[in-house]
């Protein structure tokens, strides 16, 4: 019998973080602020851990070793050395720097590991809470170099005020920040490489101006404007709605929200991850129900079936629907 995971995520106390996740999701640190909480993650700087089972506590990158990739998260990730995707939950109460990440051939030459292409969904925004998003308009190397220079960068980036329920799709070389305010879900690849390029001359916790790293940000960032993110409109279907949030080579993401009882089904190709945001409700398998709530993490694995969610709740489910190389 295949068996949901249920996940305890590993919480990062960075000094921009805030108390959302600890007050809205029941997150829990040593720390006063949590930034981020890495929900499915099996990564060198991080990984979740299983709360249920037989293999209660247990990293999940130790599980996928003792289980085998393929058994676990499917024929779509059969090439994969470990987990394909890393997903975040958020919480900005400062401004966060200005940055970018490389794609996969130029990670996997220069850093050992993926890129990142990766998506925002904003569960939350306080009034006049922004994020940058690539360039506003065609800017040479020459110029964006000068503008990190002479601390001008900001007025060649597009700003966008975000609303809730807003998607955010950011492809590798995209110039990026979240601002102060933004709480938000995000969907990436397994990769924690980031080339900071501006930081508003903020010091780290040891008084020290932080890193820049400008050289490699110049060979990646694309310097011409990012189209615009589609927004689909949700669906209904049974039980519910559906909304495609994204399908790129590296995820498969969308919003499902629960009214009455939703059925789906994991096939062996695929895992599929369900990270609640709101409300609670149950899943049912044909072996068991599990309670879920607010901030519940849970890894279907492939091949596991069929199963249902009832209740009143919205999940955001995210999968393979391709292979990943």
């Amino acid at each position: 019998m295949i068996e949901p995971i249920f996940l305890q995520g590993v919480c990062k106390d960075y000094l921009w973080g805030g108390s959302r996740l600890r007050t809205e999701f029941g997150r829990t640190s040593s720390s006063a602020v949590i930034a981020e909480s890495w929900e499915l993650a099996a990564h060198p700087d991080g990984s979740s851990r299983l709360c249920s089972g037989a293999h209660a506590g247990m990293a999940l990158d130790d599980y996928l070793r003792l289980m085998g990739i393929p058994s676990l998260l499917g024929t779509h990730c059969a090439e994969c050395d470990t987990l394909p995707v890393l997903i975040k939950l958020i919480d900005a109460k400062q401004d966060l720097s200005i940055q970018v990440h490389p794609d996969d051939a130029y990670a996997k030459a220069v850093e050992g590991e993926r890129g990142k292409t990766e998506m925002w969904y904003i569960l939350d925004a306080q009034p006049g809470a922004s994020l940058y998003y690539g360039v506003n308009a065609p800017v040479s190397k020459a110029e964006f170099a000068q503008r990190i220079q002479n601390e001008t960068l900001p007025e060649v980036l597009h700003r966008v005020e975000v609303q809730p329920g807003e998607l955010y799709f950011i492809p590798a070389g995209t110039l990026h920040a979240i601002g102060a305010g933004i709480l938000l879900a995000e969907i990436q690849e397994n990769s924690n490489t980031t080339y900071r390029v501006y930081d508003y001359g903020r010091r780290g916790a040891d008084g020290k101006l932080r890193p820049l790293h400008v050289d490699k940000a110049l060979d990646v960032a694309n310097f011409s404007p990012t189209p615009p993110t589609v927004q689909h409109p949700a669906v209904s279907i049974e039980g519910g709605t559906h909304r495609k949030l994204a399908v790129c080579d590296y995820f498969a993401a969308s919003l499902v929200t629960v009214t009455s009882r939703t059925v789906f089904s994991v096939d062996a190709s695929t895992f599929q991850h369900l990270l609640f945001l709101q409300g609670s409700g149950t899943l049912e398998t044909s072996a068991a129900s599990y309670s879920v709530r607010k901030g519940t993490s849970v890894l279907l694995p492939a091949g596991m079936g069929g199963y249902s969610i009832h209740g009143s709740c919205q999940y955001l489910l995210t999968k393979m629907d391709r292979p990943v190389h």
